[in-house]
């Protein structure tokens, strides 16, 4: 969910109340209370299970009238499911990330997914490309009946050059349908406002505050869906997959295809998904096996578990923003670092070489990531204070990304100097 606190470095922050002069969702702004609304409506969302549409396993018979997700997921999404929009999308005249013109029209006959997206952010945007990235995957030989459309919400880097730039920084410029647009700070304002997307402007700093609305834009060009990109966000592999097969519901029925991928599972006893309470980690301390640590210490409080290993390629750029982020936060967040099937001498060097100071532990045998359903190195699970699974995000975090995450599920965090 959009975060609450003042500009923090480069990137995007803040929603900040201020709604444009076109209301989309027939409501005032709300502030959200930090990330743990996100699990409330998810646990809630249990209750009705999948009467909001079908799984993965099949295509939505109903059309857009239905989603073709479960409670769990559409909540993840923060996806209104009862709420179905009829709003012509406001007609835009902008240049993309390779200089060619873009226009709404020339997605007729698509689904298109459209963002503001901050082309300085190194947070939660790009935690949102991550989504994009796997849900054009989940989409495969569909991906020609989807284009994701990003308009640049930054209107002190409007160039061209800099909405591509971010674009291949962060993964998306190999993807055929994914479009950045961008124009003058004049018409990137009067945009904002037709979409009625709140944006707040620190020229001092040249950083900004952005809404954070997903519109879900049917082939004919109207606005029938609304969701939100926040924290849910780094549960990269639901939520991808929740917008592709959301932008796959507004298709003709013709059109539509299987969209690969999975919701997010009601939770059982002894589950690690999200919404899950699991039985607390127990391992032995990395290089001193007669000392056994537990995650249940750290009951009370937000925990980090990563999952790595010295073999681990991706870990070697992750790691020392973990420990920033650990040291940052003063003891306030629990870190766990979880050394998966390594041989204890790597492991330990692999830590001393990143001055690693939070507790590691030994999972030789790989059976506590096999528990976790862990899927590839690095992997972390956030869990909250009641030992709630929270996030399970693939991939590497970045200090930029963890930090907005954590200071988003608890505002009450220390604050960094810039």
């Amino acid at each position: 969910m959009p975060d609450l606190f003042g500009p923090h470095g480069v990137g995007d922050r803040a929603v900040v109340p201020g709604p444009g002069p076109r209301k989309r969702r027939g409501k005032a702004w709300i502030v959200w209370l930090a990330g743990a609304v996100v699990v409330a409506l998810a646990i809630a969302a249990v209750v009705i299970g999948s009467a909001s549409g079908t799984n993965s396993a099949g295509t939505n018979p109903a059309g857009t009238n239905s989603v073709g997700i479960n409670g769990p997921t559409a909540a993840l999404l923060q996806l209104d499911t009862s709420e179905q929009l009829d709003l012509a999308a406001p007609e835009f005249s902008l240049t993309d990330q390779h200089g060619r013109p873009m226009t709404l029209t020339q997605f007729r006959g698509k689904s298109v997914v459209l963002t503001f997206n901050d082309d300085q952010c190194t947070d939660l945007c790009t935690l949102l490309a991550e989504d994009v990235l796997a849900a054009d995957h989940d989409l495969g030989k569909a991906q020609s009946t989807i284009a994701f459309v990003s308009i640049n919400a930054n209107p002190y880097y409007p160039d061209p050059a800099t909405v591509k730039q971010w674009t291949d920084q962060h993964g998306l410029g190999g993807v055929s349908n994914w479009y950045y647009g961008t124009a003058s700070p004049s018409t990137l304002s009067a945009l904002a406002d037709d979409y009625g997307v709140p944006i707040k402007l620190d020229p001092e700093n040249k950083t900004i505050e952005h809404g954070t609305e997903i519109f879900f834009i049917d082939p004919q060009g109207q606005e029938v869906r609304l969701g939100e990109f926040g924290t849910g966000s780094a549960d990269t592999a639901p939520f991808g997959h929740a917008i592709a097969q959301v932008a796959d519901d507004l298709l003709p029925a013709a059109q539509r295809t299987q969209v690969a991928g999975q919701d997010l599972a009601v939770p059982g006893t002894g589950s690690t998904e999200v919404n899950a309470i699991p039985a607390p980690i127990e391992l032995p301390e990395l290089g001193n096996s007669a000392s056994e640590l537990s995650t249940a210490s750290d009951a009370g409080e937000y925990t980090v578990i990563n999952f790595w290993a010295s073999t681990c390629t991706a870990c070697i750029t992750e790691m020392p923003s973990l420990e920033s982020e650990h040291r940052a936060l003063g003891g306030k967040v629990a870190f766990v670092g979880v050394d998966v099937a390594d041989k204890t001498t790597a492991g330990r060097t692999f830590a001393r070489r990143f001055g690693i100071t939070y507790p590691l532990l030994s999972d030789g045998d790989g059976a506590t990531a096999g528990r976790f359903a862990i899927s590839g190195l690095p992997y972390t699970v956030v869990l909250d204070p009641r030992g709630t699974v929270i996030i399970r995000h693939p991939g590497a975090f970045t200090t930029g990304q963890l930090d907005y995450l954590l200071r988003s599920l608890d505002t009450s965090l220390p604050q960094v100097a810039d």
